[in-house]
């Protein structure tokens, strides 16, 4: 499946084994490796479905966000900043790797190169920072009930600093520390993993650390706590509350599975690429985590908007599936939200919940006070 191009001569202070290093040499858009025909076309096809289906999943959340003004909520923002940068992924950065599948080699030069590797690092660290501040979100807002008017700056302060943070680890490649060129195949471009330099074994480290493991760390704690939390109310509430407590687990589980599969592999390959030994990572082992990460601006929507009960029947609406339940003109849509109280007592170490279910039911059948409240938040882990 693989064919051999002929040697290159390189630098002795550059990476000796890979020729499209952009250290002490000129760029070259010949990788050392290249897939056959029938790989390229195969490649071709799912990044031609990531393309596809990734823009048309983010453009029905954006459409929605527009549509129904009950979804412009605080939470949502978070939502809407990472459709947004899916979206620029598959518009920007995905439709280049594309092209360039077909033809079977990089189309546009050393700066289109750079180009493509830094939004796409950019676009993505965004995603991946906006899902562990959503991870953090979720379990503060069904932790912590407020009658207080939403406050949107917070949410904005966190779609500004996922931006400004992404622009602080995604510029520095630009300025020298580390640089962008070809991986893989040499249809698409990257951080020049395959670089053997101090600056650019500190530069992956860091990023490894701050831009992959912390956000996965926050969002394993913060939905372990939530998890926690739910199993005290469904100690106290036998029936609504155990069932939510279903469902929250199987989205803790979908979403935790589904970020490990599409980031792991990739940050697994490229520190191998890294610190192993040289030519370890053949172009199908780099081109599988690749296309992984890029199938996550497909998967996100479906797990974050649309198995949220609020985004659910705003697109059945949209697509007249439902009937729309006039309120100026949008759907009321009522919320049932579990909101859990969390309150540590001084003499105690255990967890004392409080289950509020607004249901409409004044009845209260544990010792456990129980607030009932209507229309609290929709907030759907």
């Amino acid at each position: 499946m693989f064919s051999e191009v002929a040697d290159f001569n390189y630098s002795s202070n550059a990476s000796e084994e890979y020729p499209y290093s952009v250290l002490d040499q000129e760029w070259s858009d010949t990788p050392a490796e290249k897939l056959s025909r029938t790989g390229l076309n195969v490649m071709s096809v799912f990044l031609g479905s990531i393309m596809i289906f990734g823009f048309l999943n983010n453009l029905i959340v954006l459409i929605l966000f527009c549509k129904f003004k009950t979804l412009r909520t605080p939470v949502n923002m978070l939502l809407l900043n990472i459709s947004v940068s899916d979206m620029l992924v598959c518009l920007f950065g995905t439709t280049l790797s594309f092209a360039s599948s077909i033809r079977g080699r990089w189309l546009v030069g050393q700066g289109g190169c750079m180009w493509y590797g830094f939004i796409n690092s950019c676009f993505g660290i965004v995603s991946l920072i906006s899902l562990a501040v959503l991870s953090y979100d979720r379990y503060s807002t069904l932790t912590v009930y407020n009658k207080r008017a939403p406050d949107y700056r917070k949410p904005l302060l966190a779609v500004g600093g996922s931006w400004l943070y992404s622009l602080l680890w995604t510029v520095p490649p630009l300025l020298g520390w580390s640089s962008y060129g070809l991986e893989g195949a040499g249809t698409s471009c990257s951080v020049t993993w395959t670089s053997r330099t101090l600056g650019s074994h500190s530069y992956i480290i860091c990023l490894f650390i701050f831009c992959l493991t912390l956000p996965v760390l926050v969002m394993v704690y913060c939905y372990g706590r939530l998890m926690y939390a739910v199993k005290q109310v469904g100690k106290i509430r036998k029936t609504a509350a155990r069932r939510r407590e279903y469902h929250i687990l199987f989205m803790v589980i979908t979403t935790v599975v589904c970020y490990l599969l599409c980031w792991m592999p990739y940050g697994v390959v490229a520190l191998m690429a890294t610190f192993g030994r040289p030519g370890i990572i053949t172009p199908i082992a780099s081109v599988v985590p690749s296309i992984l990460a890029k199938s996550s601006t497909v998967i996100n929507p479906i797990i974050y908007i649309l198995m949220n009960k609020q985004f659910y029947r705003c697109f059945l609406i949209l697509f007249h599936c439902k009937r729309q339940s006039p309120e100026n003109g949008h759907s009321s849509m009522p919320s049932k939200t579990t909101v859990i109280q969390l309150n540590r007592r001084v003499y105690s170490n255990n967890v004392a919940c409080t289950a509020q279910i607004s249901t409409g039911n004044n009845h209260q059948d544990c010792s456990t006070p129980v607030t009932e409240r209507s229309n609290p938040p929709e907030v759907t882990p």
